[in-house]
């Protein structure tokens, strides 16, 4: 199309207000009010629980509408009749589907389950290949003190009761404390296990696994103390089908990896590249490519598959083969990938896509892309409606959707503004280079309309589930798809010459490698001066739709003054900016002092907000939990907008205090961390304090000692008051009872943190401060009623108590229970994340997360 005629249409567009682009999906892509229906209908029935009968009567009624539309052939609008009509069918069975989906069977195992943990007796079908938990990420790992877990899905036949064998139905997840070698799916096992529902996080920002499962129909976690407990009644019966594609898989991985490729980055991105599995890629390469947006990369998706159909479409067109077979070559290798990669929402949309594509050749039409997008989504809404409400399907199908509908725009729109600028024809030196970067073909310019349409597509999905806002992803993506399409185009040539020329596919291999490493130091260079995530934390749904309306409304509304359509475009912009900035600079910048609690367990994760914005960070670690950088401490700052730790203050030497402090450092937020003196002392007994100290030097921070001072800008006062030197000295004394214990005042207001200190601590400290009084207390020693000097919490007068304890210790008995007269106590096991505010006229407001 040439200058003359974009102009042509764009006035047409502009005269039309907008019904052309209506008209055109109606007669060219009715499967896209399919595709909205259905998501609708099932966004629907899950906001609403709606009955099945309310369904068949909507569904009823489109039926009468319908036929009295046929019945009437003069209308001239029957289209857009039939078109809705359709979307509001497929929006009742979407409906129907997810009330179908959802519904357990009559013997499923979760009835088999109250809301009380159960010990029971199960028989079922080993569904996936064990998966043992070694956390090879976590800098602790070594000093947990128990074997790694292992965990599998089972599909349940039987359940012992009283009466005896009873069928059952459903799929639990099971979970063994101990590695479990001898196992595989297709086994069919007995397992004499605890039966109990997932519990919700605990804590903001954490991962919820009970959501997640409940997604996949899965509500039962079965916890199996060792090996023991598991019986093998039947080895697997491996059919045809399984042996062929695991074969497939092996032999793919073998021709792409061969024995010669040893374990690292390289090898771990390869895998993630070409096979789907990303599992080995070490945290410091995947935060690299998280923090400069180019996680997608490593994700299989639309990309890797275009790149694999050119090359069949390629090399068929050199053997000389017409449309319909090198259209019946590429089906037929994708079919292949498919095949032998983890099915995931990404690849089969991906496929569904090509497969769409090539079949047009047979039917002689031009293939649609909504079309193939919106049967692509159906589909999988169809098998599984929860897709929908999944982080990683909404991402793909928005960045797509985003490609689809804009990237052809922002691409003209940018050739036209650069061809037009007066010293590019005056610089006849320079003339060769623009016409690389605008000339309307697959170059620079293209590559980055592409990347910026699919950024914009999935951005606000990148906000509202993880917090963060990249806007130079568009241009480390011009930057680094060179090297990923020539990684995906050796890695596909090696796997398919490795079957029929073993020497050449072997110096692929190299080349490969290298490719690999430069793409690897690519993003860490990038990552090194890029100003990477803007990180916002957690936003309102009202942030996403604004951000959205104004993309549709920007691509899509035509007005006739084009001065007004633009006036509208810029307020909504600007209301937007402003929504958003003004949610980072108020988390950035306050007046009241906030102290979240964090639930993990027996252990200590103190984050304190100072009046003025600064963060301090009191211990981070879990005695029974693992990685807690990871899994609580990094989501629930990344979900309060926290971009900075000005300090980490290290208690006391228990792993259950310091153990997730390296994942903590790690991602660059921190500015020092503090210890008191007797951290320093040469009594190391499990050479933790000196672990966690060559940890920290090797990400370039020095633990500082707490004599130095701690400097700090806000209104709130923070005061060590025990131990002091002398006491810190004192060999009498235990770890525990040397332990930090941290006064916080701020408006009239103290909240003492006592960490682990103990009787002969507790009575010291009242002997050095006899009028020690504080509104708040976060108990000794985790709450322990065995450790507690009596008397001392009444001495100190508080108004609220919280104990940062396990479910488990609590549930037992173990933890002191509320006995003193007008105090409140919180627990953070059965609570959750306790947050406590105290605004600056000095008033006490506490909430729990659970």
């Amino acid at each position: 199309m040439d200058d003359i005629q974009r102009k042509l249409a764009l006035i047409d567009e502009q005269l039309g207000g907008g019904r052309n682009f209506h008209s055109q999906i109606i007669s060219t892509s009715p499967l896209v009010f399919a595709a909205v229906g259905l998501i609708f209908g099932i966004f629907l029935q899950g906001l609403l629980s709606l009955s099945v009968w309310v369904w068949l009567i909507v569904l009823a009624a489109v039926a009468v509408v319908s036929i009295l539309a046929f019945a009437f052939p003069k209308i001239s609008f029957r289209p857009p009749i039939f078109a809705y009509a359709a979307l509001i069918c497929f929006m009742c069975l979407g409906g129907i589907r997810s009330i179908s989906y959802s519904t357990p069977e009559v013997n499923d195992i979760r009835n088999f389950v109250g809301g009380k943990r159960k010990l029971a007796t199960i028989r079922g079908l080993i569904v996936t290949e064990p998966h043992s938990q070694y956390n090879r990420d976590w800098a602790f790992a070594k000093f947990k003190p128990t074997d790694p877990s292992c965990g599998f899905y089972l599909k349940v036949r039987q359940v012992q009761t009283v009466n005896g064998w009873t069928a059952a139905a459903g799929t639990v997840r099971v979970g063994v404390d101990e590695p479990v070698l001898d196992l595989a799916a297709g086994d069919y096992i007995q397992a004499y296990c605890w039966l109990e529902r997932f519990n919700s996080p605990g804590n903001p920002g954490q991962f919820d696994v009970n959501r997640y499962l409940a997604r996949r129909n899965v509500f039962i976690a079965a916890s199996v103390k060792s090996r023991q407990g598991i019986e093998l009644l039947q080895a697997k019966k491996v059919g045809a089908f399984t042996k062929v594609r695991t074969y497939a898989r092996q032999a793919a991985a073998e021709a792409l990896l061969g024995d010669s490729l040893e374990q690292g980055p390289r090898r771990a991105l390869l895998e993630a590249l070409l096979l789907g599995h990303r599992g080995n890629i070490d945290s410091d390469t995947y935060r690299a490519f998280q923090k400069t947006g180019l996680l997608h990369f490593i994700s299989l998706s639309g990309m890797h598959f275009g790149i694999l159909v050119g090359i069949i479409w390629w090399l068929c067109k050199v053997m000389g083969l017409l449309k319909r077979g090198r259209a019946v070559a590429c089906i037929i290798a994708t079919a292949v990938f498919v095949f032998v990669l983890p099915p995931r929402a990404p690849t089969l949309r991906a496929a569904i896509i090509c497969w769409v594509f090539c079949l047009s050749f047979f039917f002689r039409r031009s293939p649609n892309s909504l079309n193939s997008l919106s049967l692509a989504a159906i589909i999988l809404l169809l098998l599984r409606p929860t897709n929908l409400f999944e982080a990683g399907w909404q991402l793909s199908f928005a960045s797509v959707l985003g490609l689809l509908l804009f990237c052809e725009r922002t691409h003209l729109f940018l050739y036209e503004k650069i061809t037009s600028l007066p010293w590019r024809w005056k610089a006849p030196k320079t003339k060769p280079f623009f016409r690389i970067i605008s000339r309307p073909g697959p170059y620079l310019l293209r590559l980055f309309s592409t990347g910026l349409t699919a950024w914009l597509g999935g951005a606000g999905i990148l906000l509202y589930h993880f917090y963060t806002i990249n806007p130079f992803t568009s241009i480390w993506t011009v930057v680094a798809f060179p090297l990923v399409a020539a990684i995906l185009t050796v890695g596909f040539l090696k796997i398919v010459l490795s079957f029929f020329l073993p020497s050449a596919a072997a110096l692929l291999g190299v080349v490969a490698a290298v490719l690999c490493d430069w793409f690897v130091g690519l993003v860490k260079l990038i990552e090194g001066f890029s100003p990477g995530q803007a990180l916002i934390g957690k936003v309102g749904v009202g942030v996403i739709v604004l951000y959205y309306v104004t993309i549709v409304f920007a691509g899509f509304f035509c007005l006739r003054k084009s001065l007004l359509k633009k006036v509208v475009c810029s307020v909504m912009i600007a209301v937007l900016v402003f929504w958003v900035g003004a949610l980072k600079w108020q988390r950035g910048h306050r007046d009241n002092l906030i102290i979240h609690c964090l639930d993990v367990g027996h252990g200590q994760s103190i984050v304190a907000q100072l009046p003025g914005g600064e963060t301090i960070l009191f211990d981070a670690g879990s005695l029974y939990y693992s990685n807690i950088g990871e899994r609580i401490v990094n989501p629930f700052l990344n979900y309060m907008g926290i971009d900075r730790i000005d300090a980490i203050i290290i208690s006391h030497n228990d792993v259950d205090h310091i153990n997730a402090i390296p994942e903590v450092v790690k991602t660059g937020t921190v500015k020092s961390v503090y210890a008191n003196e007797p951290f320093f002392a040469k009594v190391d007994r499990w050479g933790t304090a000196k672990f966690l100290a060559e940890r920290l030097k090797e990400d370039g921070y020095e633990l500082r000692s707490l004599g130095q001072g701690l400097e700090l800008d806000s209104s709130a006062k923070i005061s060590f008051i025990w131990p002091d030197k002398a006491e810190g000295s004192n060999e009498q004394l235990s770890d525990n009872d040397k332990s930090l214990v941290v006064l916080i005042e701020y408006a009239g207001r103290k909240i003492l943190l006592c960490s682990d200190i103990e009787k002969k601590a507790q009575r010291e400290l009242l002997r050095l401060y006899p009028n020690l009084e504080a509104q708040v207390v976060v108990v000794p020693h985790h709450g322990s009623a065995r450790t507690l000097e009596k008397g001392f919490l009444e001495k100190l007068q508080a108004e609220i108590l919280i104990c940062s304890c396990s479910s488990k210790a609590f549930e037992k008995g173990q933890i002191i229970q509320p006995q003193i007269h007008r105090t409140l106590f919180y627990y953070t096991g059965p609570d959750g994340a306790v947050a406590l505010s105290v605004s600056k006229d000095g008033a006490l407001k506490v909430s729990c997360h659970d």
